[in-house]
């Protein structure tokens, strides 16, 4: 099933630089997909286009149907309740406990305390941090934030969790525990993933679908690849 479809996309800015170049490209539900190319490939672009945060100058870019590029700015929050967001910085508020921090995400929504509850238990399960609810962010280490931030980002049950660099400012074994969770996530709950990287370990251990961009261009793309492919661009 054709989940995302992107169409023939251009994104060029104001100052004229061409961040992506004529982009065809298809994402099963359920995959799980690396992004990987140099500094200025268009990865962060491509990634910003599917939440919504930079629109396509010309082409389509889809999400389960429904065309992105043309919702409208006042409607944009609909989409991202749909979706999950994981930054490569925790973005935790840090006067909220573990709890309160995932629990948030849904009382912006307006949903009930006592529909919160499980929710929030049920996310921090899936990341191995249930016994964490009353810790605050400053009494965590960085990859145990990280499993925060990813628990706010499930527990609305998104049908695609989007990960831009999460692994960025976390020591090798860390980031293979948040990879291993990612992993788990995906296979559990059938959650699509995208996820752009610069870690060649990770992308290489993995061996999930890896799509290379080159100047805004779909260099690569292989079912099983890894970050060797891209070391020719």
């Amino acid at each position: 099933m054709k989940f995302i479809q992107i169409k023939n996309c251009y994104k060029v800015y104001k100052n004229g630089v061409t961040a992506i170049a004529d982009l065809s490209l298809e994402i099963n539900k359920g995959e799980f997909v690396f992004v990987i190319g140099a500094s200025g490939s268009g990865k962060s672009t491509l990634i910003k286009m599917l939440y919504r945060e930079e629109k396509p100058t010309k082409g389509n870019v889809e999400i389960g149907g429904i065309n992105v590029g043309k919702i409208r700015n006042r409607t944009v929050y609909k989409l991202r309740r749909k979706l999950g967001i994981v930054f490569q910085d925790f973005k935790l508020l840090p006067k909220l406990t573990v709890y309160e921090n995932v629990a948030f995400a849904l009382e912006c929504i307006g949903m009930k305390s006592s529909e919160i509850r499980p929710k929030v238990l049920k996310a921090l399960e899936h990341v191995g941090l249930k016994e964490k609810v009353r810790s605050f962010p400053n009494e965590l280490s960085g990859g145990e934030q990280q499993r925060v931030c990813i628990a706010r980002a499930i527990v609305n049950d998104p049908k695609l969790l989007i990960c831009d660099e999460p692994t960025g400012n976390l020591d090798p074994k860390t980031s293979q525990e948040i990879m291993n969770v990612l992993d788990t996530i995906n296979k559990d709950l059938g959650t699509t993933i995208i996820m752009a990287t610069h870690d060649k370990d990770i992308v290489n251990r993995m061996k999930k679908r890896v799509i290379v961009l080159d100047s805004g261009v779909l260099y690569e793309d292989h079912e099983k690849g890894s970050f060797k492919i891209s070391e020719t661009i």
